[in-house]
């Protein structure tokens, strides 16, 4: 009897593996006879490393700039000339000093410095993980990072984050790492937003990074100030049209600059990592499939991972459980998703803080239930 267990990060409270290891626990418990494959999976942003890694990608590290210009570890992945980029390792909220947001400040720069190291070793392809960034800069620091220079009206290199971008006057890829145009780059992102506007990177994400209602609208034109600066040297139609397409907005508008000029392909996020994480060879010959993350909500309809592991389980035919924090799907709403049933923590911990700080255990209790459930009778029957 074989049991798939393919969850995503709790965030700030599990890590994808820990999440696994709970649910298979939890499975044995009740299915003392059931084997459980674990395939950690993300939606691709954080957590798509270590996803990666736990397939047979080889972890580096490189130092480089963090989102406010402290200097960092960031780890990054390689397997054969395919490279794992997570840009919330060197540009993530996470890495800013002492938790402190900089919206105007903060900078994509280390993200730049991390494609290089992977172009150092010799990765030709590059699937560049986005989600959790500090900034609002549109990539201008990640190509900075890759060789670009973005000068002011007298010829002077701007300072580096979001709010410099309103004094650009020009973009000069002249510098550009020669090595790109030999590269094939996949943005993995689920934003659909475009760069700038009321829907664009800045009004809707800035505040999450630290942005005023006045920084959103500086943010907002100096964005637009960058695409206009950039179309200016590749072509301003094409520009302008990548600027307004589904996902420029993402991470902070470095979608944008990975699109424009890395020329990037846009894929779903969750395609990505289990496409990496070979999750469709593994449910052959498997009853059931357990995931789960920290929040079942509408968002997750939108191609999160949980959603997307039972798109895929679905076309298999394989009934699919999800274990969560915080429920917040209508009974139609799960059952559409193609989830047979929903366990969250808070129906087993109705304290936050507890359901937090017990998590493991109560992922595992959690999967006990759905088990014994759904599966016992099946178990007993075969």
């Amino acid at each position: 009897m074989l049991i798939v267990v393919a969850p995503d990060k709790f965030k700030g409270t599990l890590t994808g593996a820990e999440v696994a290891a709970s649910i298979s626990a939890g499975v044995r418990q009740a299915l003392p006879q059931a084997r459980t494959l674990t395939v950690p999976v993300a939606d691709g942003g954080e957590g798509t490393l270590a996803a990666a890694l736990e397939c047979g990608f080889v972890q580096h590290h490189a130092q480089v700039s963090g989102p406010t210009g402290q200097s960092v570890r960031a780890a990054w992945g390689l397997k054969g000339h395919t490279a794992i980029v997570e840009m919330a390792e060197a540009s993530g909220l996470d890495r800013l000093a002492g938790g402190a947001r900089d919206a105007l400040g903060a900078t994509s720069l280390g993200t730049g410095q991390l494609i290089a190291a992977a172009l150092d070793a010799g990765a030709t392809e590059i699937i560049l993980g986005v989600g959790g960034s500090a900034c609002t800069d549109g990539g201008a620091g990640m190509l900075q990072g890759l060789g670009a220079r973005l000068l002011d009206a007298a010829g002077n290199e701007v300072a580096r984050g979001g709010g410099p971008l309103g004094t650009l006057h020009r973009v000069d890829l002249s510098g550009l790492d020669p090595r790109i145009g030999a590269t094939s780059f996949t943005l993995a992102a689920d934003v659909e937003n475009p760069l700038t506007g009321a829907n664009g990177a800045a009004f809707v994400f800035g505040p999450q990074k630290g942005a005023s209602d006045e920084q959103v609208i500086e943010l907002d034109a100096a964005l637009g100030r960058f695409a206009r600066a950039l179309g200016a040297e590749l072509g301003g139609q094409r520009i302008s049209g990548i600027a307004a397409s589904p996902g420029a907005g993402a991470a902070g508008g470095v979608g944008f600059a990975a699109l424009a000029v890395l020329g990037a392909t846009r894929r779903r996020g969750i395609d990505v990592v289990l496409e990496l994480t070979g999750l469709e060879a593994a449910l052959e010959g498997a009853v059931a499939v357990f995931t789960g993350e920290g929040s079942l909500d509408t968002q997750s309809l939108e191609g999160k991972t949980p959603v997307g592991v039972a798109q895929l389980a679905a076309a298999h035919g394989i009934p699919v459980y999800a274990i969560c924090g915080r429920n917040q799907l209508s009974t139609e709403q799960a059952t559409s998703a193609g989830f047979t049933a929903v366990r969250s923590l808070l129906e087993l911990e109705p304290d936050v803080a507890r359901c937090m700080s017990e998590g493991g255990s109560l992922v595992q209790r959690a999967a006990t239930l759905l088990a014994f459930e759904f599966l016992a009778a099946n178990a007993a029957n075969a």
